[in-house]
């Protein structure tokens, strides 16, 4: 939602402000902050909603534009994983191979990942194998925890930082940082005007909006009403999105850290002796007494994959995985659920092959909760949790944002073809007339956000300061000329 709405407490640009009560006062500061930041800010809200509308469909996109690299025809029993990984280093026998995610159903292929440093930060080269023929089907890209493949990935980089690197991530947190103030804001001034129509009319409703209106009022009416349906999903973008972020996602992972809500991960050193699971996985306990340090050569690193997955397997660590490699004799194999639809979980396990041991475990029923809805925040987010209907899903908000703030720069316009005056309604200086307690809140709630969200405090800081100005100036020019 992204423009203003009829003030609580009318005012002619001709007479000095009424005076009105601390409600009516706030609900125009209000006012007044959300035509600024629809203004200012949904340029960059527009350009995040259209680059998220195509994100949210590229996890779709991506299965069949790579179809050939991700599927196969062939049928027959799969080789060992350990072949299908030598079959892909005969490809890339220059690369240093350092995971694979082996394919768990007919159909799908085989996704070996080597180092390479001629690609960018986060990027592995990912060489798909045929599980059932053993026979190389390209090679690609593969950015992220999530895999995402040359496209998804170019679509991502478009939305995170409209490939300008790190000074175009500023974009992205700007918009993030203040969607949620002008989604709640546009519902409250949305909340103003049907309770107004109601007491007029008896007629109105946030969900479906003021009947028998024209003009302006049906623009403000249709873009309160879309505002309405889709601000909750509004605020957790909002929110999730400001954990990707430069400045207020650093202050979000240190907050983390301080209450302990940080996502766990599992220890794959082999210098100590392993952990004892208990329960489900006390059948794959340390069979030895030696020291680990010699688990494996590198030789037998590639022979030791289908022992590990098998550990992993047989401790509850089901689904599509990946499985990272040792690059060292002190290193245990890594095996991770992987980010896909409809699975909760991302639980991994460090086994060592070698000994037939569990070397730790990371549950995810472990995890602490805050560290739990991160995990689903964030599939939600890239539209993974749920597959198909979660990216259709976020690509319906996206579209109706794009409409919302599209029918809020209508409602401006609007505004100025009537009054011929090109701003905001003559309702500056509402925070000096707030009790000074009040103000003193705000104020200092706006320093509070400004350190934790820069890019949404420190302007809200700037406006609440110049707003308060500008008001007493007007003010004091409307008494002299009284």
């Amino acid at each position: 939602m992204s423009t203003t709405l009829s003030s609580a407490t009318p005012e002619t640009p001709d007479s000095p402000p009424r005076p009105a009560s601390t409600r009516a006062t706030l609900i125009r500061l209000v006012q007044r902050l959300h035509f600024y930041a629809g203004v200012l800010i949904a340029p960059f809200l527009l350009i995040a909603a259209v680059t998220g509308a195509l994100y949210a469909v590229s996890p779709s996109a991506e299965q069949l534009i790579y179809r050939h690299q991700l599927h196969t025809d062939s049928s027959g029993p799969a080789k060992s994983v350990a072949e299908q990984v030598r079959a892909a280093q005969a490809v890339r026998p220059d690369l240093q191979v350092t995971a694979v995610q082996p394919a768990t159903e007919p159909g799908a292929t085989t996704r070996v990942l080597f180092s390479d440093p001629s690609l960018g930060e986060s990027e592995r080269l990912a060489v798909f194998i045929d599980p059932v023929t053993g026979e190389s089907l390209g090679q690609l890209a593969s950015y992220g925890s999530s895999g995402a493949l040359p496209v998804r990935t170019w679509i991502d980089q478009l939305h995170r930082s409209l490939h300008l690197g790190e000074p175009g991530r500023m974009y992205s947190e700007l918009a993030a940082s203040w969607l949620w103030v002008v989604a709640l804001g546009g519902l409250v001034m949305w909340a103003v005007q049907v309770r107004k129509r109601r007491r007029a009319t008896g007629s109105g409703s946030m969900l479906r909006g003021l009947p028998r209106m024209r003009g302006r009022g049906r623009t403000i009416s249709r873009h309160g009403v879309i505002g309405t349906w889709i601000a909750v999903a509004l605020l957790f973008l909002s929110a999730t999105g400001l954990t990707w972020s430069t400045y207020a996602g650093e202050h979000v992972t240190e907050l983390r850290s301080a209450l302990n809500w940080t996502t766990p991960t599992v220890d794959s050193s082999l210098t100590g002796t392993p952990q004892a699971a208990g329960g489900e996985h006390a059948d794959h306990q340390m069979s030895g007494s030696g020291s680990m340090s010699g688990a494996m050569s590198s030789a037998d690193e590639v022979a030791g994959i289908d022992g590990a997955i098998a550990i992993a397997r047989a401790n509850g660590i089901g689904g599509p995985v990946e499985v990272t490699i040792p690059d060292n004799a002190s290193t245990a194999f890594v095996v991770a659920q992987n980010r896909v639809p409809w699975r909760m979980s991302t639980s991994s396990i460090a086994v060592d092959p070698s000994r037939d041991a569990v070397v730790d475990v990371n549950d995810f029923s472990d995890w602490p909760l805050a560290a739990k809805l991160s995990a689903w925040g964030i599939q939600l987010h890239m539209g993974l949790l749920f597959g198909l209907a979660n990216q259709l899903l976020l690509f319906a908000v996206m579209i109706a944002l794009i409409v919302a703030i599209v029918l809020g720069y209508r409602s401006w316009w609007q505004r100025r073809s009537r009054t011929r005056r090109i701003g905001a309604p003559p309702a500056r200086g509402a925070l000096r007339e707030l009790p000074l307690p009040l103000t003193l809140a705000i104020a200092v709630a706006a320093v509070a956000i400004g350190w934790f969200i820069p890019l949404l405090g420190w302007p809200l800081l700037a406006f609440l300061v110049v707003d308060t100005v500008i008001g007493a100036v007007r003010t004091r020019g409307l008494q002299s000329a009284a």
